[in-house]
């Protein structure tokens, strides 16, 4: 298999660790964020996704340069090498060809979506027939009190559920025909205002990289998680900015009511009015609060916490243990064929099975066990305890005999 191919799915493979522990390391520092400002909840949050995308890319890179430059990397104290190093399995090269195949086939089926969706809105900023006067002329005096200098077009379209913005250089507010008939106008005032927050931001091109973020490692439930909260918090600071620009948060809270009223659906092309949980954002402009650590939502998180330090503490293991430069070798001269069962030399039972062996420094057997069967588990037992009998000449490391384990195999032949 092509070598891209191969470090591609160990890097996919191996970013379940890694986004366990980024998503780990999330959830702790926003339950010490958990009454802070909005902006640095999202900070954390947009943080940890940039970590999501960089960490992979990283080692993708470093497995493509060579193992030196991955050592190079990854043996520093907080990244071991066991965590990158692919494991020396059997027959693994039809696994990650599948898991490369699937990847690849979901994330382009994503990106399809995400251009769709972009299509979609770049035909309605041509759809003149959309355009509405006066909100236009209101659009346009909120966007000058915000502090927006760009020029910010309004379309009035049919098939939509919520207001939401799009447009990287030429910014567009979409806002459903009910609410223009059907919300009172300066509640809709405040729906418009809390658009042109995200304008102001630049968040239609975040969320772009945030789409594309989640199209790429759709896999993890842990990217799915952070991104929820990104998106929370983000309609967090678009509300306050709404709210200090009408000068009355009730105003806000009343619209995201009336929107929750009307029942319309979550729209994904682009963070809208009624992005994340309505209700805590309502309760959050109308009784502001400090929040109190939950400690059973917590019981996850350390749960979660001890099986990342596991595996970092099993990686940093691996690290530490001696570089062998001479493997166990079984000392043949000294070693008897292992006996054929009778049985299954009346049944003509023949087969390969694999062994590992651990042989400590004085060159004797520890420990057996059967890697991989042979079919028969007659056969398996025999060859297991017969070459267990055996004597070893044991690994070196800096020139000492040390502990270590090996792998054998066994051909059980008629011949």
């Amino acid at each position: 298999m092509s070598s891209f191919v191969q470090a591609l799915g160990w890097t996919l493979l191996h970013f379940l660790w890694q986004g366990l522990l980024i998503g780990c390391a999330t959830a702790l520092a926003w339950a010490a964020l958990r009454n802070a400002r909005p902006e640095a909840r999202y900070a954390v949050g947009c943080g940890a996704l940039l970590a999501c995308l960089a960490w992979p890319a990283a080692g993708l890179y470093l497995r493509l340069a060579g193992g030196d430059a991955t050592g190079a990397m990854f043996s520093s104290p907080l990244l071991p090498a066991a965590l990158l190093a692919p494991v020396d399995l059997p027959n693994l090269d039809l696994a990650l060809r599948a898991v490369v195949g699937v990847w690849a086939l979901c994330a382009a089926m994503l990106a399809l979506r995400m251009a769709l969706g972009m299509l979609w809105i770049e035909r309605s900023s041509r759809n003149t027939a959309a355009m509405h006067a006066p909100w236009q002329a209101r659009l346009s005096g909120l966007a000058q009190d915000a502090g927006v200098t760009r020029p910010v077009r309004l379309r009035v379209l049919g098939g939509i559920a919520s207001p939401f913005t799009a447009g990287i250089w030429r910014p567009m507010v979409l806002v459903p025909a009910a609410l223009i008939s059907g919300m009172p106008p300066h509640l809709l005032d405040a729906l418009l205002a809390h658009e042109l927050a995200h304008i102001r931001r630049h968040d239609y091109l975040l969320n772009l990289l945030q789409n594309a973020i989640e199209a790429l490692l759709f896999f993890h439930p842990a990217v799915w998680w952070i991104s929820r909260g990104v998106r929370l918090e983000r309609e967090h600071i678009a509300d306050d900015f709404a709210a200090r620009q009408l000068g009355e948060p009730r105003r806000l809270a009343l619209a995201l009511s009336e929107l929750e009223r009307l029942q319309f659906s979550t729209h994904h092309l682009a963070q809208a009015a009624n992005g994340g949980d309505l209700m805590s954002r309502i309760k959050r402009l109308l009784r502001p609060a400090p929040q109190t650590l939950n400690w059973k939502a917590a019981v996850p998180l350390l749960a979660l916490a001890g099986a990342c330090l596991g595996i970092y503490g099993q990686a940093v293991a691996a690290d530490s243990a001696p570089v062998l430069e001479r493997n166990a070798i079984i000392d043949f001269g000294v070693c008897s064929k292992p006996h054929y069962p009778s049985a299954s030399l009346q049944a003509k039972e023949t087969g390969t099975v694999i062994l590992s062996y651990d042989v400590d420094a004085t060159g004797k057997v520890q420990g057996s066990s059967v890697i991989k069967s042979s079919g028969h588990p007659a056969l398996d037992e025999a060859a297991r305890s017969g070459m267990a009998k055996c004597t070893f000449k044991p690994a070196l490391a800096a020139g000492k005999p040390v502990s270590a384990s090996v792998r054998l195999q066994y051909v059980w032949s008629l011949d």
